[in-house]
């Protein structure tokens, strides 16, 4: 991982409690929370109205509509790109690219998912092929560049910040598990959002996300001493 570190806040708890009872993640150009929405009753409805309007004005060629795009959803976008890339310049790549590949492909949507859910699931696989294409360099050159997703080999006590700890912790997830983790606990996103982007079931994103937590509070808690209860 490069040294800018992951985009995170990093009070985020690693908590087994449901995160549907507390208040999500809130970004101005992201898609409306389960507390907004239940604030709003009208508000899901009008964000559907708006995505099925912009999905149209992007698939009549109306440049508008990406500009629309780009100022709802861009930021999150570069956000999610970096979590899962590790560095701002590979996200800034890929969020361009996936503006390209929805521009090239936007007569294949056809609705069965929010245009804005589609236009993430394209992110995302965009992510992962620029990640494929690392490991591929990393193996012809044979180089383990700054650029790697694994952890950096250095001893616990060289990391004493929660931030630094959390991160070497999630580079032990599976890479499933870590995006899951991700875009529900640090983008907010619902699963049945994250369902669709993953191209999963909710209850699969669920389960991965228990199991994300666990491994995660696996690592991060400290051992029970069993010393003192043995002296007794």
């Amino acid at each position: 991982m490069g040294t800018t570190g992951l985009a995170l806040p990093w009070e985020t708890r690693i908590s087994s409690v449901p995160r549907e009872r507390e208040n999500r993640v809130e970004t101005s150009e992201g898609l409306p929370s389960h507390a907004s929405q239940s604030a709003a009753p009208g508000a899901a409805t009008q964000a559907s109205s708006e995505d099925a309007e912009l999905a149209e004005r992007c698939r009549t060629g109306d440049l508008g509509g990406y500009e629309r795009l780009y100022a709802l959803h861009g930021a999150r976008m570069k956000n999610v790109a970096r979590n899962l890339l590790g560095n701002p310049v590979d996200a800034e790549d890929a969020v361009q690219e996936t503006f390209l590949k929805v521009q090239r492909s936007i007569a294949s949507f056809r609705g069965q998912s929010s245009f804005a859910t589609w236009t993430y699931r394209i992110l995302i696989n965009t992510c992962y092929d620029a990640r494929r294409s690392r490991v591929r360099k990393r193996e012809v050159v044979n180089d383990d560049s700054e650029d790697s997703p694994r952890a950096e080999p250095r001893a616990p006590g060289a990391h004493p910040s929660l931030r630094m700890a959390l991160e070497r912790a999630l580079q032990g997830l599976t890479k499933h598990q870590r995006d899951v983790f991700l875009l529900y606990e640090v983008e907010g996103f619902h699963h049945a959002e994250i369902a669709g982007m993953l191209e999963i079931t909710e209850t699969a994103s669920k389960n991965t996300l228990f199991q994300a937590k666990r491994n995660l509070r696996q690592v991060l808690e400290p051992p029970r001493s069993t010393g003192a209860q043995g002296a007794r």
